[in-house]
């Protein structure tokens, strides 16, 4: 027989915890500290661990304490979410994001920035493969997906796609003194850190160089926008990539624009759900988003 959890035992025990007094935790909860006591003994043994120890007068969690505390917390405060959004009440202040792991972190925060620092406002990010993160956005485990891809979009796809931004993809590097101007020349001359083939940047850089009739010297090929960023920082040759992805960079003089590749965008996105009930955090966001002037030159 499987063993039920009795969240009447829990709600005592997560008093308990957070209070880190018996006696105070009872008078609040109007109950006696013996009855109290009794109820979080019998938590215990459902669980088959102390969840307290008692040192010098004290009740300290034990390490599966501080794990029913975790989990405890995680359920009580699901529970005052959900009454807050299907009973009309305060918006929830919960926003979880999920990023593709190659994205520019500059781009999220950027997107996020509203929100960051907030005390009222708790903000999970987590990051992996575009398929992992669309799952999750689909198990109701996370409120949007931050990407530069747009998701597969036909009558079976649930998925919705916001496009927030177009960036300019440029030619960046170390300053020099001397560069050949001509972008051909430049292409021929250089050494370059470029996209993996599967982005879509890549796809439009080698249309690129195919129109101008140059075979660039590829010195490496980078899936990941922080390390493409770190190698335009330390590499000799010219890095292919967004603007905003070394915004800070190119402001502080560490690297300057060599050239803007033209007709080369990068397209980031905000996949979400259509939801009854959606997440008026992300509600504002992406509200903010769409009545932002685009950026100029990608600043």
């Amino acid at each position: 027989m499987i063993a039920t959890l009795n969240f009447h035992h829990l709600r005592y025990f997560w008093a308990v915890a957070h209070d880190g007094s018996l006696t105070r935790a009872a008078k609040r909860m109007h109950v006696s500290p013996s009855a109290l006591s009794v109820q979080i003994a019998k938590l215990e043994d459902d669980l088959g661990h102390a969840l307290f120890e008692r040192r010098r007068k004290q009740l300290v969690l034990t390490e599966p304490g501080r794990i029913a505390l975790t989990y405890a917390d995680a359920i009580f405060g699901a529970g005052s979410e959900l009454l807050a959004v299907l009973g009309g009440g305060a918006a929830r202040r919960v926003l979880r994001v999920g990023a593709l792991a190659t994205l520019s972190r500059n781009f999220q925060l950027r997107f996020l920035s509203p929100l960051v620092g907030k005390e009222d406002v708790e903000l999970i990010v987590r990051s992996g493969s575009l398929s992992d993160m669309l799952r999750a956005l689909e198990a109701h485990n996370l409120d949007v997906v931050l990407a530069n891809v747009a998701p597969p979009r036909d009558a079976a796809s649930p998925f919705l796609p916001h496009a927030l931004a177009e960036q300019p993809v440029s030619l960046v590097g170390r300053p020099k003194r001397r560069r050949p101007r001509r972008l051909a020349a430049v292409l021929a001359t250089e050494p370059v850190v470029v996209p993996t083939m599967e982005s879509s940047i890549r796809t439009g850089f080698d249309a690129l160089v195919d129109r101008l009739g140059v075979r660039p010297r590829i010195a490496a090929e980078v899936d990941d926008m922080a390390m493409l960023r770190l190698l335009a920082r330390t590499h000799g040759g010219l890095a292919v990539v967004p603007r905003i992805v070394v915004k800070d960079e190119l402001e502080q003089g560490v690297l300057v624009e060599v050239a803007r590749l033209p007709e080369l965008v990068e397209t980031f996105f905000a996949i979400t759900l259509a939801r009854r009930f959606p997440n008026p955090l992300l509600e504002k966001l992406l509200t903010r988003s769409r009545s932002a002037k685009p950026p100029r030159g990608g600043d």
